[in-house]
């Protein structure tokens, strides 16, 4: 259908068939409408089918959110040239709901909306370079060279990819420390008070700390980082939430009635809450009517396929310290060997657009379509959230069971929108039977 509507009166008849209650949902500055209206169905307490389970990743499915917050933590100490405790303390709970679940779009504009009076020009401009050149040296993401490339366009700084000094960093000549500093001295110029620039230049410095700390632990230098930036002396950065094993395995249908001693003791901290009884029926409904499951998240692909592939080494060594009979046990590795046989789609903020993230819509439904679920059994989908922005945007894709599984930086959002708050994450949520009625 197109139609051009010139009345408020016939806007709000057509407003009126989509329901009674609605989500409103900010863009991000530079978009033309402030605002998207979204319908949403109305909330389900309980199913009597699960046919899929939609999931985001961090926070929900990973402890990666940690390196996030660090990460945009980074940004604003290198943008304000306060690299240190004593300096500036840092972000705080009240950030967190603002910076958690949302784009990087919508982090960073909050960041520098909030901090902006600490920056220095001086701080900026070295930071933007030295970004710049690392991502177009380092980075395995083409896409994001590629955006990066564009802002030193935009900003009138193309020379500085093509100077002597750059072509020398990217040689291996000279330090990436000295490139920076040198070319930062020819670009005074650059204006560092626009609010959109500056925005542009937070996320490409936000993300070469991401990337850079994402590539340390793809070359197996976690122990080190984790020591270095967050004093973890277990080296564990990043890791599965609590109960995503078996989770996983229960939603495939991979655990048998025999499994349930070994379930049982792995979920120590729910234990006295599980009833045998009932888990033995879902397991026995799910081996029979295994759900697919969709992982939802508004990071880029080559963020998403490093952390996913990180979670699955580590789900096979919680596997292979699990009381499984030798075959099981082998079975267990050999498909968490590759997260293509847990996931039948993975969704990402490469399957969209930075202006279509969460808490929009946009991810949760092209999730649906991949895992082929027609509208009519929206309402026999799962979507798990950590964050505000998340939830909603799965009420507004349609589905009507909307479960949080907060963690502490996300205690403080608004969960209103979820069906259930699961403050002990997943074990919780498999101590109340995933709110099957049986």
């Amino acid at each position: 259908m197109k139609k051009l509507i010139k009345s408020k009166d016939e806007a709000l008849k057509y407003f009126s068939d989509l329901g009674d209650s609605f989500i409103i949902v900010k863009n991000p500055d530079y978009i033309f409408s402030p605002y998207e209206i979204y319908p949403i169905v109305e909330s389900k307490k309980y199913m009597t089918k699960i046919k899929a389970v939609v999931m985001d990743m961090d926070g929900t499915t990973t402890t990666t959110e940690k390196i996030c917050i660090h990460s945009l933590e980074m940004m604003i100490r290198r943008m304000s040239n306060k690299l240190f405790l004593d300096e500036w303390a840092g972000l705080t709970h009240d950030d967190y709901p603002h910076i958690i679940g949302n784009s990087t779009t919508k982090h960073v504009e909050y960041l520098i909306s909030k901090y902006q009076n600490l920056f220095e020009s001086s701080s900026i401009i070295f930071w933007f370079i030295y970004s710049a050149l690392w991502t177009i040296k380092n980075s395995k993401d083409l896409r994001r060279i590629a955006e990066v490339k564009n802002n030193l366009i935009l900003m009138n700084c193309k020379g500085v990819i093509e100077s002597e000094t750059a072509k020398k960093y990217l040689a291996g000549e000279i330090k990436l420390h000295k490139a920076s500093k040198l070319l930062a001295q020819s670009l005074k110029a650059l204006s560092t008070t626009q609010k959109n620039l500056l925005v542009r230049i937070g996320i490409d410095i936000y993300y070469q700390r991401y990337h850079k700390i994402l590539a340390m632990i793809s070359n197996d230098l976690t122990p080190k980082i984790a020591k270095e930036l967050f004093n973890d002396k277990k080296g564990n950065l990043i890791e599965p939430m609590p109960g995503v094993l078996i989770f996983l395995c229960l939603i495939k249908g991979w655990l048998e009635a025999k499994d349930f001693d070994v379930v049982f003791e792995s979920l120590k901290q729910i234990k006295q809450s599980i009833d045998k009884e009932s888990f033995l029926k879902l397991i026995k409904l799910f081996r029979k009517s295994p759900a697919k499951i969709g992982l939802v998240t508004s990071s880029i692909f080559y963020e998403a396929d490093l952390v996913i592939k990180e979670v699955m080494k580590v789900l096979q060594k919680q596997i292979k310290e699990l009381s499984l009979y030798k075959s099981k046990k082998k079975f267990l590795i050999e498909k968490f060997s590759d997260y293509k046989n847990i996931y039948n789609t993975v969704v990402t903020a490469s399957d969209s657009s930075e202006i279509r993230l969460k808490p929009h819509r946009d991810l949760y439904s092209i999730a649906l379509h991949q895992l082929n679920i027609h509208k009519k059994d929206f309402d026999k989908v799962v979507g798990l959230e950590d964050s505000e922005s998340g939830l909603i945007a799965i009420r507004t894709s349609g589905i009507s069971m909307a479960i949080a599984v907060p963690f502490a930086e996300t205690s403080g959002h608004n969960l209103s929108a979820a069906s259930h708050v699961c403050h002990n994450g997943l074990p919780e949520l498999l101590s109340n039977n995933l709110f099957l009625k049986f």
